[in-house]
């Protein structure tokens, strides 16, 4: 059976044609006391209101104080289209991440038939949990040649961390570097930290956000989580050299965009944020994210972004990211 073509706004946005009726008499009768729409419309207020419930329900009706206030139409699409345009775009969100974990799914289960490879050797590595981690590295460090080079999150909340310190120490005595990017934050959460590594010689820099825990020594080892993240175990130890050759990358293109931190030398663990600040500003985080990623308060960042308009003598947070860029900031 073919279904009815709509009738007026209201049945095109899907309310039945007895709701209709009840809100064209109720568009004349908005920001009267209840009591008295009622009566206009020949029911009492608990009648009222159980004929109103799905236009309250939609927010096109109101109750406040006692009162009736009704939405007129053009405001009420208006609000349901843009209601409808964001789920929309939540569920389109939703499908593109499904969408993505597909290939995941059947690149997990893929292999190579019979005859179509040949020479097939297992990866060089393990996944392992427990043990020593600190036992773990400094021997992997005293077997091994060429830099330290670490992602470090948030690993200066683990107790080790001062164990860590003295196998950093012997490694830098010994000719070896140990380069290490910490998030912003680090800087305000944990300078002590950061400063014990700056004076037995790690090399420091930050960047805004870092995606994992990694640690790579040489051109031999690569240890990270399993699977990627923060939590300390199980974790992959990685000694087939193209995936260490490829995480090495990985850390030298981090290590080119991330921002050095001269004021360590000094004893001091405050670098200038406006940099990071500006390239949150330009990735569109709004100020609440800007203070949770860079770990200082809200207060700080609205006095910062304020502080960075002036100097760039921009009025809007966008005419800030063109002169930024222009002036080679970004």
């Amino acid at each position: 059976m073919p279904r009815r073509a709509p009738s007026s706004v209201m049945t095109a946005l899907g309310f039945p044609p007895g709701v209709d009726r009840l809100y064209e008499r109720l568009l004349k009768q908005s920001g009267r006391e209840l009591v008295s729409v009622a009566q206009a419309l020949l029911r009492s207020p608990e009648e009222l209101l159980a004929d109103l419930a799905p236009l309250i329900e939609h927010d096109v009706v109101r109750l406040e104080d006692s009162r009736v206030f009704v939405e007129d139409p053009s405001a009420t699409v208006a609000r349901l289209v843009a209601e409808q345009a964001g789920e929309t775009a939540r569920v389109r969100r939703r499908l593109d991440a499904l969408s993505a974990a597909i290939p995941f799914l059947t690149a997990g289960a893929a292999r190579p038939g019979p005859g179509e490879v040949h020479d097939v050797e297992p990866i060089d590595g393990e996944i392992s949990s427990g043990g020593q981690p600190v036992a773990l590295i400094a021997a992997l460090i005293a077997q091994s040649k060429g830099d330290i080079l670490w992602l470090r999150p948030d690993q200066w909340r683990i107790p080790r961390e001062d164990q860590m310190l003295g196998v950093i120490r012997e490694l830098v005595a010994s000719g070896r570097r140990s380069r290490a990017i910490y998030p912003v934050r680090a800087l305000h959460e944990a300078p002590e930290t950061l400063r014990a590594r700056a004076e037995v010689g790690e090399q420091i820099r930050v960047l805004p956000d870092l995606p994992t825990r990694m640690f790579i020594i040489g051109t031999t080892h690569a240890v990270l989580p399993e699977p990627m993240g923060f939590t300390d175990e199980p974790r992959s130890l990685v000694r087939q050299q193209g995936l260490v050759e490829a995480l090495t990358l990985l850390f030298e293109l981090m290590w080119e965009r991330a921002a050095p931190v001269p004021e360590l030398d000094r004893g001091e663990a405050r670098p200038d944020l406006r940099r990071f600040l500006l390239q949150q500003l330009a990735s569109g985080a709004q100020d609440e994210q800007v203070a949770r990623t860079l770990g200082i308060s809200l207060r700080t960042v609205r006095r910062r972004v304020a502080d960075v308009l002036t100097e760039l003598g921009a009025d809007t947070r966008f005419q800030a990211g063109v002169e930024a860029a222009r002036r080679g900031w970004l």
